[in-house]
């Protein structure tokens, strides 16, 4: 009796440690920067297909400090942010782990993930410019905007922010910190306005007659011509062009959304399979279709409002090396004083 007791206990216990094992496995924790109705799309799709569930923790700032300060112990699986800066932040603050995925290199290029597989963009949006709907540009760079013939006609939002600090670290990154200094002073002197206000607020003055042109992300675009911002927003939309400038030796500055695996991940087998998932066809059609974010994954589905804009064209130095030099951009900002 005593042996078959014994017996018994250990089918017991190993029946019960393998459930919990099936039910560890058949979730997911997710740690994320970006806004809710822009990925639960994305992770509906997954759990349809998969069956696993995404337990999701919605971040407004802090992701890398909340992370590190839990540990070992961290629940975190996948971490999510909407910046190269942020996804290199994650990376330098020891919170990530690299992997490898034949899926995952074959979907994103080079350039636009981590050489050791610390972190893989997922999306991108291109630094357009936007312009009068006569009369401007169809063709532009970004030196063009220190150009003086565009002095009083620009405008942009805040310098410090990090649309623009990236696309400043991008060209320290191909010329310079002296001719990033240049530039910044150039574009300061084309001001119409001084610089603030969001993006979409670019459109709207160029309607409103307060400058010709401005930098812009392409998904606002989207998100004003389709109407979701409203109908203002859709006129403002409407009243512009917009132009995928180059840099004079390149191509068009991107930044990009994208994910990590979390250094202590509990689930990290399903946390990869998530990520591979994010660069499949039906992943990238759901972001272009969600937020107007360009696929990373080339011959994806682009929303016809952003195809609209031409083929892009991706300037090829490696993100990680743009993100080097991120605060010696937002150094200079200050030293010119482009938000005063």
């Amino acid at each position: 009796m005593k042996a078959l007791f014994r017996h018994t206990a250990l089918v017991l216990a190993s029946t019960s440690a393998l459930a919990g094992s099936l039910a560890h496995a058949s979730e997911i924790n997710l740690y994320t920067t970006r806004e809710q109705g822009l990925i639960q799309p994305l992770l509906e799709a997954y759990t349809a297909k998969t069956g696993v569930k995404v337990n999701t923790v919605f971040l407004k700032d802090g992701l890398p400090e909340r992370v590190a300060s839990e540990g070992a112990k961290s629940p975190a699986d996948v971490l999510m942010a909407v910046d190269v800066n942020a996804l290199v932040d994650l990376t330098e603050k020891g919170v990530t782990q690299p992997i490898k995925s034949a899926v995952l290199d074959s979907a994103i290029p080079a350039n636009l993930r981590d050489a050791q597989g610390n972190w893989f963009a997922l999306s991108m949006r291109a630094r357009t410019l936007y312009t009068v709907k006569t009369g401007g540009p169809t063709a532009f760079t970004y030196e063009d905007l220190a150009d003086p013939k565009y002095k009083g006609k620009v405008c942009i939002r805040s310098g410090q922010h990090p649309y623009n600090t990236a696309l400043i670290a991008h060209i320290i990154a191909k010329d310079g910190e002296a001719k990033a200094e240049q530039w910044l002073r150039g574009v300061k002197a084309n001001l119409a306005r001084k610089a603030g206000g969001g993006d979409r607020e670019v459109a709207r003055d160029i309607m409103g007659g307060v400058c010709d042109l401005g930098l812009a992300n392409s998904y606002y675009v989207g998100l004003m011509r389709s109407g979701k911002g409203g109908a203002d927003q859709q006129k403002w939309g409407d009243a512009i062009n917009v132009v995928l400038p180059t840099f004079t030796k390149g191509g068009t500055h991107v930044n990009v959304s994208g994910a990590a695996i979390a250094k202590h991940a509990p689930n990290k087998d399903n946390a990869v399979k998530l990520l591979e998932f994010l660069v499949s066809d039906e992943a990238q059609a759901i972001y272009a279709k969600a937020n107007y974010e360009y696929p990373v994954k080339k011959g994806a589905a682009i929303d016809p409002i952003i195809a609209a804009l031409g083929p892009l064209n991706v300037d090829s130095i490696p993100l990680t090396e743009v993100a080097k030099h991120r605060k010696a951009a937002s150094v200079l900002v200050d030293k010119v004083g482009f938000d005063n």
